[in-house]
């Protein structure tokens, strides 16, 4: 952990060292977390942080006014009825089937496939739109034949649920 002054507050940040070429920051539950490449000195990452310490106050004031809903058991039984009639109706579109799909919280994602074809879906989504939340299931099968992002990838989505790009949104 390190710490930087912004006025009168102190922000601490997580470095997470990766094999990547740029640096960036992201705020997960109100944590800082600023990613580098293995090799970046300490006091060029330090510069670049108090240079986005405003953006990083602004975002950390944001994050804590978000009202935080509650997953309810109730709301938990939807989401599996709505994952289990997303992936009945897309498997069958697609003629593609996981091994197993299963419910997470998941911090970093709102679903992901493995290379083992089992998807996981985070237990977050029970909070959205019914359509947010096939449009995810849809995402995932769909990486059961493009295990990537690729053109071909989004047009196998959109071949599914034209106006998938409004439920996109909803997840952001």
């Amino acid at each position: 952990m390190a710490v930087i002054q912004y006025g009168e507050k102190e922000i601490t940040y997580k470095i997470q060292k990766k094999k990547i070429k740029n640096l960036y920051i992201q705020i997960q539950n109100g944590e800082v977390i600023v990613k580098v490449p293995y090799r970046m000195k300490d006091n060029t990452i330090q510069e670049f942080v108090q240079k986005k310490a405003k953006w990083i106050a602004e975002n950390l004031k944001k994050e804590k006014q978000k009202p935080q809903e509650e997953i309810t058991p109730q709301k938990i039984e939807n989401l599996k009825n709505t994952i289990q009639m997303a992936t009945q109706k897309y498997t069958n579109q697609l003629k593609v089937y996981p091994n197993k799909i299963r419910i997470k919280n998941i911090k970093y994602a709102w679903g992901s496939c493995s290379s083992n074809r089992n998807i996981t879906i985070n237990a977050k989504l029970a909070n959205k739109s019914k359509e947010a939340i096939e449009y995810v299931v849809l995402h995932e099968l769909c990486h059961l034949k493009e295990m990537n992002h690729s053109k071909k990838f989004w047009d196998l989505v959109e071949g599914c649920m034209s106006d998938y790009k409004v439920y996109r949104k909803e997840l952001r």
